[in-house]
């Protein structure tokens, strides 16, 4: 397919030119998709796509960062009610670009600070014409050199930098050419991501003032924000003290580091020598078998990962754990009247059924009903009768959480998180009911049992089992841990472990 295109005559045949552009392009993705036409090709042709497209992307941004520039820049000349984001009923100019483009609020920010940062702007007073902040990136982009995520690299870093005007045109210009791959080192063009880390040296180089004026930049822009939940997730965004983040990552390495007495990498496996005895989790010898190292198995169980989970999976988990902790620690301000408290609602039918979903206050999107579950378990649930025309006919709370003395007795027996492998300690762990609380399970010390977070939220989905004989807690795994899948008696309690060896020997 191919479109002719007269010449440009003036900037009313622009939107045009782009709407002729775009109705051209269409049909031919419509019939690309349609034919699948791209399984076809091959890699250097998947390739050329994707650059083709990205060049396409790059310049469509250019035109579109330019065109919010003039928006914003005519915004300074002409009252509040003449002004377009007023006439068009947007509270902001981030929120006119997300409604034209149907874009996401932050792509639109990242809009709004990319046009700001090569903006042309007119003096009020004298109507000259002024630089951009950063002319040699606004020259890459009018070359479609680089885009949005660029421009907001650069900007991000170098904007309010303390270096003074001349070093910061200094990095805009050796940054541009690092965007085309013309610059002095000879790379290819940099990406986004190396336009950041490129951009933050600068930032850093041009920093004369010392430490004092950087630590207080730093408590100005510290922040954490939480985005809207979508498919069950809510966005972070924020930048951390350094000090922060560093007690965090320590914390971090507490829970997730392995204990020296612990299972050999990859994970725990059992070999039992005698055809069915207890066994110790943390890697102790149980009375009538032990775990071996990867190297060699005779009872031919399979290498098998007890935590398959990534770093940001098992740091997001800690996050987790030590809110947890942090709430039920009885230190934190009351809300309310009451200490800092989840409330999460659910029909009482659709929990004793597992079905359906629970809503969580604060969270506009319904959570599963796994969720419900977990906390459930866990915490005290208030039944609220409602009549059919709402009104609140009956409230009642079933108490089952375990109270300080029961925790004390149940870490002194479990030691610890009952899943093998698992090293979370006893003070950092929840207490689990065995039988469910609502399937008549008592909040008992024999129905009770030690496990994090993680193992909590997920022991529905990941092939552990739990279930108490004569007040201990048994653990069957996942068939690839324990191809016989046996129950065993479990404990990382040191006492405990003590008895077994002395029985043992």
């Amino acid at each position: 397919m191919s479109v002719a295109l007269g010449r440009i005559e003036g900037m009313d045949n622009l939107s045009v030119t782009l709407d002729d552009l775009g109705r051209a392009l269409a049909p031919i993705v419509a019939t690309a998709f349609a034919d699948d036409a791209l399984r076809a090709a091959g890699d250097e042709e998947l390739l050329a796509v994707v650059v083709a497209a990205g060049r396409m992307i790059q310049s469509a941004q250019a035109l579109m960062i330019d065109a919010v520039a003039h928006i914003d820049g005519r915004a300074d000349h002409v009252a509040h009610d003449e002004r377009l984001t007023t006439r068009t009923g947007c509270r902001s100019l981030s929120e006119l670009v997300q409604r034209a483009t149907r874009v996401s609020k932050r792509t639109a920010a990242d809009v709004v600070t990319a046009a700001r940062a090569v903006s042309q702007r007119m003096a009020i007073s004298s109507g000259e014409i002024l630089a951009a902040d950063f002319p040699a990136m606004r020259d890459a982009l009018a070359n479609s050199e680089v885009g949005v995520d660029g421009i907001v690299a650069v900007a991000g870093a170098l904007r309010g930098c303390p270096g003074g005007v001349a070093g910061v045109l200094a990095a805009d210009t050796e940054l541009a050419a690092s965007a085309r791959g013309t610059g002095a080192d000879g790379a290819p063009p940099a990406c986004a991501e190396d336009l950041r880390a490129q951009a933050q040296i600068w930032a850093l180089y041009l920093d004369q003032d010392g430490q004092e004026p950087r630590e207080a930049r730093a408590m100005r822009k510290r922040g954490l924000t939480f985005g809207i939940c979508r498919d069950g997730l809510v966005s972070v965004r924020g930048n951390l003290l350094a000090e922060v983040a560093a007690q965090f990552q320590r914390e971090c390495d507490s829970v997730l580091n392995p204990k020296l007495d612990g299972p050999a990498s990859p994970g725990p496996r059992f070999t039992d020598a005698g055809g069915g005895g207890a066994f110790e989790a943390d890697g102790a010898l149980g009375s009538e078998g032990s775990f071996v190292p990867d190297s060699f198995d005779p009872d031919g169980i399979q290498p098998h990962r007890a935590d398959i989970r990534t770093r940001a999976q098992k740091q997001h988990d800690v996050f987790a754990t030590i809110l947890t902790v942090a709430a039920a620690s009885g230190t934190l301000p009351t809300l309310g009247g009451a200490a800092p408290t989840l409330v999460v609602s659910v029909r009482a039918e659709d929990l004793a059924q597992a079905r359906g979903a629970a809503h969580i206050d604060g969270i506009d999107e319904p959570v599963p009903i796994g969720v419900a579950r977990h906390i459930g378990c866990a915490g005290s649930i208030t039944r609220v009768i409602l009549g059919d025309e709402g009104r609140i006919v009956s409230l009642a709370t079933d108490e089952r959480v375990f109270n300080h003395h029961q925790r004390k007795a149940i870490s002194l027996r479990d030691g610890g998180c009952i899943i093998p492998g698992c090293h979370i300690p006893a003070s950092w762990c929840e207490i689990h009911h065995v039988v469910e609380h609502a399937r008549s399970g008592p909040t008992h010390t024999d129905n009770g049992v030690l496990i994090c977070w993680h193992h909590h939220r997920t022991l529905d989905t990941s092939g552990w089992q739990i279930r108490m004989t004569n007040g201990v807690p048994e653990i069957r795994g996942p068939a690839e841990w324990d191809p016989r899948q046996q129950w065993r008696a479990v404990t990382k309690a040191p006492t405990r472990r003590h008895d077994i060896m002395a029985r043992r020997n």
